[in-house]
């Protein structure tokens, strides 16, 4: 199974509360390119995803390449946006505990900072998650149109994750990626779900995730 790493980093935050810019450098990355089935690969829309942790938090930083960038603009105040994966986004699932196979976390960024949090019980009447489960995300982006180039960091609350946090224990996650308005869309992910059609709520298909 394959592994993604998060670096502890006990280094200085800045003003916003997220790791000084060196820190990225110093964090495992892993990257994809490929489409939800594993195929089909596409370097101008390279995800590169990289995760450094604190005991009180879990910070992810996604760096995107596009072709074309399409958001909403409209979200309440606090910019989570229902329906976020309608247009495009990067995503991470987290499943800190193994013992609920079908229950995860979905966290989703778009280019312009809007975002959603979601709290997933797969197979529960729809919408199958908890409605607005409040979980203290903080996100930031910035888009380089010269380069293509959009990157997105998130800060997620490990007490919102997991009841106690535990560096020795090892989570499953995966890495997403949607781009565009209509289908066909782009639809990519880290570890390939396989399924006929673009489906990322596969939790047998997940990497595990470990902390050092």
């Amino acid at each position: 199974m394959e592994t993604a790493t998060a670096l502890r980093w006990a280094g200085a935050l800045d003003g916003q509360g997220f790791p000084l810019g060196e820190a990225w450098r110093e964090a495992p990355g892993l990257a994809f390119a490929w489409d939800w089935r594993g195929e089909n690969a596409d370097p101008e829309r390279e995800t590169e995803v990289r995760l450094l942790w604190r005991p009180a938090t879990l910070f992810l930083r996604f760096c995107c390449r596009f072709r074309v960038l399409t958001t909403f603009t409209d979200s309440p105040a606090d910019g989570r946006r229902y329906g976020l994966w309608d247009r495009d986004v990067a995503e991470v699932f987290l499943q800190p505990d193994l013992s609920r196979p079908r229950s995860y976390w979905e966290f989703e960024v778009a280019p312009n900072g809007k975002w959603i949090d979601l709290d997933i019980v797969l197979g529960e009447k729809p919408p199958g998650h908890k409605g607005d489960p409040q979980s203290g995300i903080k996100v930031r982006t910035q888009v380089a149109e010269v380069k293509k180039v959009w990157t997105a960091e998130m800060a997620l609350p490990m007490r919102t994750l997991t009841p106690e946090f535990d560096a020795s224990a090892v989570w499953r996650t995966n890495f997403f990626r949607v781009e565009g308005r209509a289908e066909p869309r782009f639809y990519s992910c880290w570890r390939p779900t396989k399924t006929p059609q673009p489906d990322f709520h596969v939790p047998q298909a997940f990497g595990e995730l470990r902390f050092r």
